[in-house]
């Protein structure tokens, strides 16, 4: 891994870049809280239907079914900043692991929409936690030159995660004839798609268990020769120095609270304002219509209910293959790059979809579309996916992990976590209302906040790639001397 690697600040006392095996290692271990979080996310897609029939919802209760998980979501990124800070990274990361675990039997056995919900909304607390916890440890573990591609397998996790759901909806339903038919022990196959998030949930918690506490965390408590033996182990460089710039961005902050995120001209760091804005546009674009709602979308367009869950698996395989080439270029073409490529591709992508659904045919309560359109609104669905997938999905869980300082890095990622998944319920609340009205409008929205991610990242967005964490301490401090106008950043 060392072929190509020219030595920076970290490395400036050694010229030797540390293996990267076992960091890689750890990385993959804390992103799995991603696979959870894909995983749980994204399991409803499959029982929408058979919770329509069996519990009678509406439309509105329905879809609070659906995005209550991301209302829980906001709590559980507000709380686990300060729980990691309090107890550390992996110790947060085992709870989390046990609130998906409760979510998953609680929702299996669930006897009503109520009961749905509350199941739901827990384990969502367990995704907004796994939301920040991830990016945060991989982003402290990680040696600069690593760090987009190692943050990048969060993102993957993800993907991967909803891929697993879907396949397991697909392979649960076809076992029992259909979602809502019974499969075993007496309970229905779209019960079953919810109990079996119980294995992941184990691994999970087995693993973060075993991982090493992040070095910034044991610097924060004062244990510096624990810091050091992981800097040495993972990072490389000259440690003691790394030591000393830690102290210096986090020493006289150990614990954060909002009022350290205030300053600049509109109540908040500039920073942190860039990453609210960056975790909104990510699901102000609709990509989880994609995968909470597929199964129902294509259903109601006129595909089978096994054809609409196929549908929804070669998505999900369509995303996994972009997050890899997302992987493999974000060190190279920068985060702020990729997001603009991405943004134009899906602003093509939905304003195609939008025009489709517009030419759809309504025969009584169904829509069909006719001749090419379906055809055609697939292939835009599946390029919004890649487009998002290569783009927007990782860069923005990356970003999120090494655009704020070390002094307020968790209390600003939980802020914007919060932020992004009460956007996410915001959209997924909104779109069987809106699918009502008709699926045109929908898209149509979607594509105009694309268009809208492009120019904010254009107009406000800085590079981060190749810079170590503690000099975004720096450039905060400049900002708030200029008065919160941001230093000028590399492009």
């Amino acid at each position: 891994m060392s072929d190509g690697y020219r030595a920076g600040p970290s490395t400036a006392a050694t010229g030797v870049a540390p293996p990267a095996r076992g960091v890689t290692g750890l990385a993959l271990a804390a992103a799995l809280g991603g696979l959870l979080f894909g995983f749980d996310s994204s399991v409803i897609n499959g029982t929408t239907t058979a919770i329509r029939e069996q519990f009678d919802p509406g439309s509105f209760l329905l879809g609070t079914a659906v995005a209550s998980a991301l209302l829980g979501s906001a709590v559980g990124a507000w709380f686990a900043g300060r729980v990691a800070d309090r107890l550390g990274r992996p110790p947060t990361m085992g709870i989390t692991a046990l609130l998906f675990a409760a979510s998953a039997v609680g929702s299996g056995l669930a006897f009503g929409i109520w009961d749905l919900i509350f199941w739901r909304v827990l384990g969502g607390i367990a995704i907004g936690s796994a939301s920040v916890i991830a990016p945060a440890y991989i982003g402290e573990i990680s040696p600069a030159r690593l760090r987009g591609r190692l943050g990048s397998l969060q993102q993957l996790a993800i993907t991967l995660g909803i891929f697993a759901a879907l396949i397991s909806d697909y392979a649960l339903a076809q076992a029992a004839g259909g979602a809502g038919k019974e499969l075993l022990l007496g309970l229905d196959a779209w019960r079953w798609m919810f109990i079996v998030g119980v294995v992941p949930a184990a691994v999970y918690g087995i693993l973060a268990m075993r991982l090493p506490e992040s070095p910034r965390h044991l610097v924060a408590a004062g244990r510096d020769d624990d810091a050091a033996v992981q800097l040495r182990r993972y990072v490389g460089g000259d440690v003691d120095h790394r030591i000393a710039e830690i102290k210096r961005t986090i020493g006289f902050e150990r614990r954060t609270a909002l009022r350290d995120l205030l300053g600049g001209r509109f109540g908040l760091l500039p920073i942190v304002w860039a990453g609210i804005a960056l975790s909104m546009f990510q699901q102000l674009v609709g990509i989880n219509v994609i995968f909470y709602y597929s199964t129902q979308l294509w259903s109601s367009v006129g595909f089978s209910e096994s054809d609409a869950l196929l549908i929804g698996v070669i998505t999900s395989v369509t995303n996994i293959v972009t997050t890899i080439v997302a992987i493999a270029v974000i060190d190279r073409i920068g985060r702020r790059r990729l997001l603009l490529i991405g943004s134009a591709g899906m602003t093509l992508a939905l304003s195609t979809m939008a025009v489709m659904f517009a030419g759809a045919v309504v025969r009584g309560d169904s829509v069909a579309l006719e001749g090419t359109r379906g055809t055609v609104a697939l292939v835009a669905a599946n390029v919004f996916v890649f487009s998002f997938g290569a783009s927007w999905g990782p860069a923005v869980w990356v970003l999120l992990g090494e655009m704020f300082p070390n002094r307020i890095r968790t209390t600003a990622l939980a802020v914007a976590a919060g932020a992004q998944w009460l956007t996410n319920f915001a959209v997924s609340q909104t779109f069987p209302v809106l699918s009502d009205a008709g699926l045109q409008f929908a898209y149509g929205l979607y594509a105009l906040f694309a268009l809208a991610s492009f120019v904010f990242v254009r107009a406000a967005l800085p590079e981060t790639m190749g810079r170590e964490l503690e000099d975004m301490t720096d450039d905060v401090s400049r900002t708030a001397d200029a008065g919160g106008r941001a230093p000028a950043q590399a492009t």
